[in-house]
């Protein structure tokens, strides 16, 4: 049988959306070694949800044997991406930027093995800060036509509500990123997003016209989910990937309440088990779906997180929900005994576990029905919790059907 191409991987696991010439793409990932990259601006001390595909699709050209480069965006983090925007980005500052720069490589490197696993993470800092810019604009610049530039998607959107002179300067930086790592490491093959399409193409003609050569690129989906939401969103935020700004348990939690539509398109894009496994998990119908969630969020936890972290939030999430399951590894918050002697208001009690954003929102969740201390609904903002809403110690906040947070009383 004739070993699939990684490009075939990518496709059945619903990776591709574009490509510059998918035959010669395939044939390329299928026959040789290849250097691809893909890379992530550090807009955020943290990549979210948003950011798994392309991630993932970097972790599969990995497992098939090939080069994948992770670009830290240090120098195009100063300027910007217009691309999915629809208003400008607020510029960061260097040191700002530093700090995101270090966080998102140490992610990446939870991801993708930078030492001797074959991966690469650069800064692209290191080519586009020194530039001279007069002589950047004659050596690069004059192969960039206006017009055509203006004809993506990406620049049409945002050429109604304004386009900055500087972010109109990205697709030649990002354009300049492709022409730097073939130069430098031989890549040829760019990834990205969809809204990426634009300065991929850039980067791909760029090659051509300097060192007469073939590049490619390829672009992932821009996924929603079936309601419409936007990937890595929800109510309550971002749902980050730094165990820092969302916990483990909150990880597994969005994964486990994922609308069951979603559920084999995301078995397939994040996570790494074979799709025979996929295909049998898909024929789940009615309540079995939720074993196939089940699965879903372990293992794409297991990936971010680590396998221990994965079992402690399967088991807290068991405990939470009554499928036994160790309480102790639930999110958990100590209090002392003795402010509970007064009581504590119970809206203060949700913002500090995390289970709301502010005290309105507590209000408004209590208002509504679906705030809970233990066994006692909470009605108004003059609620308050006290030592009698424990048991044995403790007591489990609940803010909807599947939000929770065991209070333990020291």
């Amino acid at each position: 049988m004739t070993k699939k191409s990684c490009f075939d991987v990518l496709a059945e696991r619903g990776f591709v959306k574009q490509c510059t010439d998918e035959d010669a793409v395939r044939k390329l990932l299928g026959e040789e070694k290849v250097t691809a990259y893909i890379g992530f601006d550090p807009t955020a001390k943290s990549l979210h949800a948003g950011s798994l595909v392309p991630i993932m699709g970097l972790m599969h050209l990995s497992r098939e044997g090939h080069a994948p480069i992770a670009l830290v965006g240090g120098g195009t983090g100063l300027i910007g991406d217009p691309s999915g925007k629809t208003e400008t980005r607020q510029l960061l500052t260097r040191e700002t930027l530093r700090e995101n720069f270090e966080g998102v490589k140490a992610q990446l490197g939870r991801f993708l093995d930078f030492n001797g696993g074959g991966a690469v993470a650069v800064d692209n800092s290191e080519w586009l800060e020194p530039l001279n810019y007069v002589d950047f604009l004659r050596d690069i610049g004059r192969h960039f036509s206006v017009n055509r530039m203006l004809s993506f998607e990406a620049y049409k959107q945002r050429m109604e509500k304004g386009l900055s002179f500087l972010e109109f300067n990205y697709q030649l930086c990002q354009a300049y990123d492709f022409l730097v790592l073939y130069q430098k490491y031989g890549c040829r093959l760019q990834m990205g997003g969809d809204d990426q399409w634009g300065n991929i193409v850039a980067g791909v003609d760029l090659v051509r016209r300097v060192e007469s050569q073939q590049v490619y690129g390829l672009t992932f989906p821009l996924l929603t989910t079936a309601t419409g939401a936007k990937m890595g969103k929800t109510a309550t935020g971002a749902v980050w990937l730094s165990d820092e700004l969302l916990s483990p348990y909150e990880y597994y939690q969005y994964w486990i309440n994922v609308d069951d539509r979603d559920v084999t398109r995301f078995l397939k894009m994040f996570t790494l088990l074979p799709m025979s496994e996929i295909e049998r998990l898909a024929q789940l119908e009615g309540a079995e779906i939720r074993e196939a969630k089940k699965v879903l969020a372990f293992e794409a936890t297991k990936i971010c997180h680590g396998e221990t972290n994965a079992q402690k939030a399967q088991e807290g999430a068991q405990a939470a929900f009554g499928d036994g399951g160790d309480v102790e590894n639930m999110p958990t918050m100590e209090i002392t005994a003795d402010s509970l002697s007064e009581g504590i208001r119970a809206t203060e009690l949700f913002v500090t576990a995390g289970l709301c954003k502010s005290n309105g929102e507590a209000v408004k969740l209590f208002r509504s029905g679906a705030g809970w201390a233990g066994g006692r609904q909470l009605r108004d903002h003059r609620e308050v919790i006290t030592s009698s809403d424990f048991v044995q110690g403790e007591v489990v906040l609940r803010a909807g059907k599947k939000r929770k947070h065991r209070i333990v009383s020291s």
